[in-house]
């Protein structure tokens, strides 16, 4: 710990983590008054500056604090309304174990849904999502859910083409950027690469170097080639080919075209490695529909010129090339086609197992992506056994509210929407990541009770009949740590609980001790008596591996280490065992083979996912000649911050609400919008404000609306923060994925008058 005096009383720094990396911050009279990035990284986020204000902010939450209208009759219609009365804790946990009980015993556990998101913070014990999924196993479980916003339909569509979880594959089983950087000499990025999400990991990214790497990548004379509808997409140096949104996997179909026709296509590899290409090859070739997926057929649909796509195609066979695809592309309706049909192309090109070369996954959506570093388990907070088996995929939770009883397909299943009459939610706000908000606003007035537990007022917070306040990451003990990262951090309580704050931890403890499961939840530790606990049992895996350690005291002190786990030597990963001997390493797919096309998937049945990948064009488009909505709207992660976090103080920073939408030139110019201009962004679903921004980075035709700002009053005509998804489709990417289409919505602009 440093310390400094000054005038107003000492000022002590310490450095603790975070999703977006590691910061040094100064605590004066107990108080955060500022917050830098940590010395030893390169290229650090400037997210943290606004910390200092987020965690002392007014919009906190201060008390305990229970929706009038419920408290004095249990009224479910009126969330949203901001009417809360502040309560002591007894009585509040009180009040909200006697509901959750009766709803135990009226409904059974099969009633209650534990929502929860994992980025509320980097700690390893303090981990909103395994806390309030602990407690709810502890007295009789919840309904699930499966996957999340980010790559629900990937989970969902990966398996059956490579035969692992798609999270494995991402995490564990790709190319490292030294690896990509020694071996190709093309990196074709569908969905682009970029910094401005690279800058955030969970559990952290201490170093930030995906800009350096593709600085070494370009003095190598490596091509980079960004496709999407934005330039920005692309990290510094790419190439940009402007696509279409929704058009990814026709371009990838018309390559996939010039490859067979021209002969460019690795047989040897198809025979040897994959299964149902020659079922696959007549759909690309226009045998059975008479639509051969040629480059022109293309071009209306990706906007990609056709002599460009034949160049690509070429080049993309005859080097050493490596095919990476966004999260973002996946976040569309029918967005599992564009994840299968990369990895066809991979296969097609025959370089899928080789060193730094095949196909990857999110390399940019996060920062730990391609990072090479030995594995390191441990510290993670157990969350029990859920006696429930129900659960939805994670992004049809309004369908569920909407359809208590409702049947639906999902991956190869017909399953049913419980009847949902308690909702409690820790860590997360979906009213920051879920789409049509103003629909999801009216399905949440269908159950009897919703608690929350939250630092600040958010959306979600005020839909809350129960609000409890909740520690931030810098008011209590933690430790935090990464297996994508090789540093360590002892995150330090740097001030007091604000307010009447508490620790998701002492929050649950509480309800259990209500609930007769407080010696189950609990174990007998405190939070202390937890961590230390769960740190021990790292150390000693630690040991076990080779690798020294700190004890805690002695991390206490240090307060970071850096680990020797980075790996420089490359390692073989599992599709590289596979290119190896496809016998001694066969995926676990049914063929073991990587699937070109599906015997399952085929088997289901299911009209927006068919046996192998096709173009299918998205609903939206069916009403695109509609002059109410012309423009293709894309909502991309924030730059000024992870997800919605720390939104209570960017908002207060002038000029910083409405969020910025990004328009081509041609589109402004038709509108008569120049760059700050307030305008209306709109169609049949809602209308927010935002501030134009007009660019020549983005295709004509397209928007781009950043996530993040606070949604707000459901029943005004127009949100005035700029929040997207008041305009996004709320529909499932197909029958198998069920994913959110955040990526598919048709919008309109208007210069904002009045």
């Amino acid at each position: 710990m440093a310390k400094n005096n000054s005038e107003n009383g000492t000022i002590e720094t310490r450095v603790t983590s975070s999703h977006w990396g590691a910061m040094e911050i100064d605590v004066q009279n107990g108080q955060i008054i500022a917050a830098r990035p940590f010395h030893k990284d390169p290229n650090p986020s400037g997210i943290p500056a606004v910390v200092p204000a987020a965690v002392h902010h007014e919009l906190r939450v201060k008390q305990p604090s229970i929706r009038r209208a419920w408290l004095n009759n249990r009224d479910r219609a009126g969330r949203g309304d901001g009417d809360y009365v502040e309560l002591p804790w007894d009585e509040a946990l009180d009040i909200a174990a006697a509901e959750i009980d009766r709803i135990r015993q009226e409904h059974g556990n099969q009633a209650i849904y534990g929502g929860s998101y994992g980025w509320s913070s980097a700690g390893r014990f303090h981990h909103a999502q395994s806390q309030v999924h602990r407690f709810l196993n502890k007295i009789g479980g919840y309904v699930s859910s499966f996957g999340s916003y980010s790559t629900g339909c990937a989970q969902a569509i990966m398996p059956h083409v490579l035969g692992m979880p798609f999270l494995q594959y991402t995490y564990d089983c790709q190319e490292s950027w030294q690896s990509i950087g020694e071996n190709a000499d093309t990196i074709v990025m569908f969905g682009g690469i970029n910094t401005k999400n690279a800058q955030v990991s969970m559990g952290g990214v201490t170093e930030h170097d995906t800009a350096d790497w593709f600085a070494k990548y370009a003095d190598k004379g490596i091509r980079f080639i960004n496709i999407g509808p934005q330039r920005s997409d692309g990290i510094a140096g790419s190439e940009w080919i402007p696509c279409k949104p929704a058009g990814d996997t026709a371009l990838m179909l018309a390559l996939a075209h010039v490859l067979e026709s021209e002969g460019l296509s690795d047989r040897d590899f198809l025979n040897k490695y994959t299964t149902g290409f020659e079922r696959f090859r007549p759909y690309l070739m226009g045998e059975h529909d008479g639509i051969a997926k040629t480059p022109d057929w293309a071009v209306p649909l990706c906007g990609v010129d056709a002599d460009t796509i034949r160049d690509l195609a070429r080049r993309m066979a005859r080097g050493r090339t490596m095919i990476t695809t966004a999260w973002s592309l996946q976040r569309a309706e029918h967005g599992e086609q564009p994840y299968w049909m990369s990895a066809v192309l991979g296969a097609m090109i025959g370089q899928i197992g080789l060193p730094g070369r095949g196909i990857g996954y999110g390399y940019g959506a996060i920062g730990g992506i391609g990072k090479a570093m030995k594995p390191m388990r441990g510290m993670t907070f157990d969350q029990g056994q859920n006696p429930i088996k129900d659960f939805i995929p994670v992004a049809r939770i309004g369908d569920m509210l909407r359809n208590p009883g409702g049947r639906y397909e999902f991956n190869g299943e017909t399953k049913t929407y419980p009847d949902i009459k308690l909702i409690y939610w820790a860590g997360g706000n979906p009213y920051h990541h879920h789409q049509d908000l103003k629909e999801l606003h009216k399905a949440w007035q269908h159950p009897d009770c919703v608690i929350v537990n939250e630092p600040w007022w958010t959306a979600t917070a005020k839909r809350a009949d129960i609000v409890f306040p909740a520690t931030t990451p810098y008011e209590r003990e933690d430790i935090g740590r990464s297996g994508m990262d090789n540093y360590l951090f002892h995150m330090p309580a740097l001030v007091p609980p604000q307010y009447g704050a508490r620790d998701d931890y002492d929050i649950f403890w509480g309800l259990a001790q209500r609930l007769q499961a407080g010696e189950a939840f609990s174990e007998g530790r405190s939070s202390g008596d937890w961590l230390g606990h769960l740190y021990q049992s790292y150390v000693e895996k630690a040991q076990s591996a080779g690798i020294d350690v700190p004890d805690l005291d002695e991390l206490r002190d240090r307060n970071w280490v850096e680990l020797p786990i980075v790996q420089k030597e490359y390692v073989p990963t599992l599709l590289a065992k596979f290119r190896e001997d496809p016998e001694a390493n066969p995926l676990g797919t049914p063929s073991g083979k990587i699937e070109i096309f599906s015997e399952t998937i085929a088997g289901f049945g299911y009209a927006d996912c068919a046996g192998h990948p096709k173009w299918l064009p998205p609903s939206e488009w069916m009403g695109s000649a509609d002059e109410q909505a012309p423009l293709h709207m894309v909502s991309p992660q924030p730059g000024d911050k992870l997800h919605s976090q720390l939104e209570a103080a960017l908002q207060d920073n002038e000029g910083a609400r409405p969020e910025t939408l990004v328009i081509n030139a041609v589109d402004a110019t038709a509108r008569n919008i120049s760059s700050g201009d307030l305008v209306r962004v709109f169609n049949s679903r809602g209308a927010c404000r935002a501030r134009a921004k007009v660019s020549d980075d983005i295709l004509q035709g397209v928007v781009a609306l950043p996530t993040g700002a606070w949604f707000g009053d459901a029943q005004d005509n127009i949100d005035q923060n700029g929040n997207p998804n008041v305009l996004t489709l709320d529909v499932g990417t197909s029958q198998l994925g069920q994913g959110c289409s955040a990526h598919t919505a048709l919008v309109n602009v208007e210069l904002l008058t009045g």
